[in-house]
């Protein structure tokens, strides 16, 4: 598909030596788009600068390749899993890998046409600028020099992204690699492959390629998923070596090197120094907002430790002209929370700070198989903003929708506050951990004590009614209840 700026008229490359726009946006995905639209919607003369494929990251390389491709082999795994049924067998196999990605592909290009390209004619007060180089911030006030043309807006929204980083690894620098990016677009599987990472997408294409037949080996320096609660990093591990994926957790490395046959690392685990070789090598040691070639120090505005735009609760900068959201403020990556920063980072520049942002019912899931899903805080989290903490943990083997779908992998964790029984935190592994975590959003967002959730009518097979049992076993052994949660 050809760039949009070459084939519509609402898309502008034209050399203009200075333009002054109400809003500049930098960035061209979901968090650009967000505050352009908003902007737009208010009267607003709106300049969106983009570099790359229109959309940004997520529809043409993260969440939407992923999670098509990680359906696929769960199509494939669970067919071949149907054994646990007694009387029953299932097979599949991948007749042509190949195929798969180029229809990966088709569904990214016709996501991305219909959700940023197909949208900019509903907006005429707003103009797209394909930018060949970055954008930078003159030091001149508020302008910005955009391949040569020097935009003097009103106000700024930053909304630029993030990029992989590299693990400190002697040698990392000499040897091929992958990132989620180009492993996706493998046309043939490797034999093995090593993923350096366990957070979301060393654990998400882990285990969609080990499901692939590829043999896979995990390797991270902490837990997998360090941000989830331990029982069900450990769980998670638990099913992943189940399915014969080699997962090296608190691994200290020494050095990796290009070999024959690919690549080798070595590493020290609690199980001693081991040597790991795999054919390709899949790089997920997370990522850093994309900050560096703004020049924003240009204009006074302040970097985290991480490198991200430093921004109070309206999305705005220390230079009070210019507002920030998403990854480029290294807090909350994902890209619901860099649509929902973008918005208000819209409203406020337009209309004044009036609207704060608040991650307090930020929900977040990993699209492992099961599911993790969580919400509020760890009980860990917690503790440190002074709660007497308590909390109740059930596994999936109590939980009837599980036990009738002889797939009882996984458990739910709540959080709650031990003197007014308010709920914290949810934290859930299961196989449709995703939709289940929006219910307890909503439980935390209305401020429910643990009775008031173990109270609520829940409908009979249903993973969700494992919320509610998980909320009686605050105060019961749920073992000793009968069907429906009574």
């Amino acid at each position: 598909m050809s760039d949009c700026c070459s084939t519509n008229s609402y898309c502008t490359d034209k050399k203009k030596e200075v333009a002054h726009p109400d809003l500049l946006v930098i960035g061209g995905g979901s968090g650009g788009f967000s505050a352009a639209i908003t902007a737009a919607e208010n009267g607003v003369k709106v300049v969106v600068a983009g570099q790359g494929t229109i959309g940004g990251t997520c529809v043409n390389v993260g969440c939407v390749p992923s999670k098509t491709m990680i359906r696929a082999m769960e199509a494939v795994h669970h067919a071949k899993n149907a054994e646990r049924f007694d009387g029953v067998r299932g097979t599949s196999k991948i007749i042509n890998w190949k195929e798969l990605v180029a229809q990966k592909q088709n569904l990214v290009d016709e996501l991305r046409e219909a959700k940023y390209e197909d949208v900019l004619p509903s907006y005429p007060n707003i103009t797209y600028v394909s930018m060949k180089n970055k954008a930078r911030f003159t030091g001149n006030k508020t302008e910005v020099d955009i391949d040569g043309v020097l935009y003097h807006p009103k106000k700024i929204v930053i909304a630029t992204g993030s990029s992989p980083t590299l693990p400190p690894i002697h040698g990392i620098q000499d040897v091929p690699m992958l990132d989620s990016t180009s492993a996706l677009d493998l046309e043939a599987l490797p034999r093995s492959l090593l993923v350096i990472g366990g957070g979301v997408i060393g654990v998400e294409l882990g285990q969609m390629f080990a499901r692939a037949g590829v043999d896979v080996t995990i390797c991270c320096r902490s837990r997998l998923l360090p941000e989830a609660e331990p029982e069900v990093s450990k769980a998670l591990a638990d099913y992943l070596r189940a399915e014969g994926v080699t997962v090296f957790d608190g691994a200290v490395y020494q050095r990796i090197d290009k070999v024959n046959k690919g690549i080798e690392l070595v590493c020290e685990t609690p199980e001693g120094l081991v040597t790991i070789e795999a054919d390709q090598l899949l790089v997920t040691a997370g990522r850093k907002p994309n900050t560096s070639a703004l020049d924003v120090t240009n204009v006074g505005i302040k970097l985290l430790k991480n490198g991200g735009i430093k921004v109070n609760e309206y999305m705005q900068t220390s230079n009070l002209n210019i507002y920030a959201t998403g990854d480029v403020t290294g807090n909350d990556m994902f890209v619901y929370m860099a649509a929902y920063g973008g918005k208000l980072a819209a409203k406020n520049a337009i209309n004044g700070n009036r609207h704060k942002y608040s991650n307090a019912g930020m929900p977040s899931v990993v699209f492992s198989d099961p599911q993790t899903a969580m919400v509020g805080l760890t009980e860990a989290q917690a503790k440190t903003k002074n709660h007497e903490v308590k909390t109740s943990i059930i596994t999936l083997e109590h939980v009837p929708r599980y036990i009738a779908a002889r797939d009882t992998r996984g458990l739910i964790k709540l959080v709650a506050d031990r003197e007014t029984n308010m709920l914290l935190g949810a934290h859930i592994l299961a196989p449709d951990g995703g939709e289940l975590v929006q219910t307890m959003v909503l439980a935390l967002k209305m401020g429910m004590t643990t009775e008031d959730l173990a109270n609520t009518i829940f409908p009979y097979l249903t993973g969700v009614e494992g919320l509610k049992l998980a909320a009686q076993t605050f105060d019961k052994d749920v073992s000793t209840l009968s069907c429906c949660a009574g």
